[in-house]
């Protein structure tokens, strides 16, 4: 089995995810029941007809702070998150997950930190974990087309991505970022009739506590570094490891940008 079929596997949290998401948003109308997606108002009508009364966004719910120091971050989300914890074993050592998630109102928050072997993430572009580990997990497991994406970094030191995905489950929006040998994967799932009105807030919240070291790649069989990001013979090779990299001092202050 491959190392992304396992770490699928071991994203079992987010299917639930998914599949809660799913029932909450797309349950079909009873006789004399009320849907719950609102509905626009139609364009001009019979005279003297009442028109419906167009949809008000509801308010944005209130965010408690989930994480901790020992957790290594905080960030602020609606309601008290489940936790869900798992572990996946490949040539380079142990792949331990950790997933939060709440309900509320019908929108799926959620935040997975996966931390990865230092040897596993010294041999791959951290481009290349962003992507393969991080946006194209989700868009798999919720059968999902990619809407749009861009680069970010947070403490300016450390890569991520937003993006946005739909599927039939509901939309998503999500961000990824690799802290050293963690990376961390944001989303909110949500009916996009209705919207999310915490989702942004929730997205921009995370905060890192004594992050780790930035991983620099580093060339298989040398014993110097490579920038970040650069493509080594190496690179997409089932097993490929490398010993344990360099590392620079990541910055003081916490924050996105």
């Amino acid at each position: 089995m491959s190392l992304k079929s396992r770490l699928l596997t071991a994203f079992s949290a987010l299917a639930l995810i998914a599949s809660g998401c799913a029932t909450t948003q797309n349950q079909p109308t009873q006789a004399g029941g009320s849907s719950t997606v609102e509905e626009l108002p139609t364009e001009g009508g019979a005279q003297g007809e009442a028109q419906p009364t167009p949809a008000v966004a509801a308010p944005a719910p209130p965010l408690n702070t989930v994480g901790s120091p020992e957790e290594g971050f905080t960030v602020k989300m609606p309601g008290t998150p489940q936790v869900a914890r798992n572990k996946v074993t490949i040539s380079s050592g142990d792949v331990n997950i950790a997933t939060w998630n709440t309900n509320v109102e019908g929108v799926i928050y959620a935040i997975t930190a996966t931390d990865y072997p230092v040897k596993f993430v010294a041999t791959r572009a951290p481009e290349t974990l962003l992507n393969k580990e991080g946006r194209d997990v989700l868009v798999g497991q919720l059968k999902g087309t990619l809407k749009s994406e861009e680069n970010l970094t947070i403490n300016d030191t450390y890569p991520g991505k937003a993006f946005v995905i739909a599927s039939d489950q509901g939309e998503v929006k999500a961000r990824s970022y690799l802290v050293g040998p963690r990376l961390y994967t944001l989303l909110a799932l949500y009916n996009p009739s209705i919207g999310a009105p915490a989702a942004d807030e929730f997205l921009r919240s995370l905060t890192l506590i004594n992050p780790p070291p930035r991983i620099e790649r580093e060339k298989k069989g040398a014993g110097s570094t490579t920038t970040p990001g650069a493509t080594t013979p190496a690179e997409g090779t089932p097993g490929g490891e490398a010993p344990a990299p360099g590392s620079t001092t990541p910055p003081a202050n916490p924050g996105t940008k």
